[in-house]
């Protein structure tokens, strides 16, 4: 193996965390994922395994490819298992305090020379790197959903952020075959400060009756050449994440313009939270 092919941790067996654990084994990464306990984390891995099987018979890989990608994969239970990685990157769910309380046990259990990365869309990087003793260790490392598809990954730098883990999580992040764009810390970074306001006003035009979910995102897919429109797209982020970016774009600007829709904050009371539920503004 290279020498420069360091160790990579991923806390979070989810569909973001099973993503970077997969794209960062593919690239010759030895990995660690852990989730709450050892179960689930065994259950990421086994549908990672289903994930490398469908690429082996689009024959997009071999199936020695498929071995080798899981022999650098290792599901563990405690985050002091990812001891040893230069690396420790955060997918859990977009919600700051559950991100607060995993990056204060990383903290604990791990080398003070370990990086920790968040792979969150919007919440403060600063803000996570106060709660640990490594502020210079701590970044941002936002990839696109799907991450084996996607090739994007925003970099963040915290205001304390050294320009060594900056370097190191762009190095892995190419490695792994993504083009890094670099944001520094406000609301939103690049893409969600963009994106989430246009979804916003997408929902808003439905609210207001101008039209239906079905024109709103043919207009936008046929009239801008998106590759789906933003009720689609929203569905597939999931309502109740954009609704969390549009409340974190909100209270951390301070403008009215970044106020969720009401209607968007009710379609997530009521549990119609997109495709992972089968239905939000389209059914599926």
């Amino acid at each position: 193996m290279d020498s420069d092919l360091f160790k990579v941790g991923v806390v979070g067996a989810g569909q973001m965390g099973r993503g970077i654990a997969q794209v960062a084994a593919q690239s010759g990464f030895p990995v660690t994922l852990s989730d709450v306990d050892l179960a689930t984390a065994q259950a990421g891995v086994e549908r990672i395994v289903a994930s490398l099987e469908k690429l082996v018979a689009k024959e997009k890989i071999s199936a020695s490819d498929k071995e080798a990608t899981l022999a650098r994969l290792t599901p563990i239970g405690e985050a002091a298992e990812h001891k040893g990685a230069a690396i420790v990157i955060e997918a859990a769910t977009e919600n700051e305090a559950l991100k607060a309380k995993i990056f204060k046990g990383l903290d604990e259990a791990l080398d003070p020379d370990t990086l920790l990365a968040t792979n969150t869309s919007s919440i403060s990087i600063t803000r996570l790197a106060g709660l640990t003793n490594r502020a210079d260790k701590v970044i941002g490392m936002h990839f696109m959903n799907p991450v084996p598809v996607m090739k994007l990954v925003e970099v963040i730098r915290g205001i304390g952020t050294s320009d060594a883990a900056y370097e190191l999580t762009r190095k892995l992040a190419e490695t792994m075959g993504k083009t890094v764009v670099t944001s520094n810390d406000y609301p939103g970074f690049i893409v969600n400060r963009i994106l989430m306001p246009m979804i916003n006003e997408a929902v808003f035009t439905l609210m207001e009756g101008v039209a239906s979910a079905e024109d709103i995102d043919s207009a936008m897919k046929l009239g801008t050449n998106q590759p789906m429109g933003p009720l689609v797209l929203a569905d597939f982020i999931g309502l109740d994440t954009c609704l969390a970016i549009m409340e974190v774009l909100h209270e951390g600007m301070g403008d009215s313009k970044y106020r969720p829709c009401p209607l968007l904050r009710r379609m997530v009371d009521a549990g119609r939270l997109g495709r992972k539920v089968g239905q939000g503004f389209h059914s599926y």
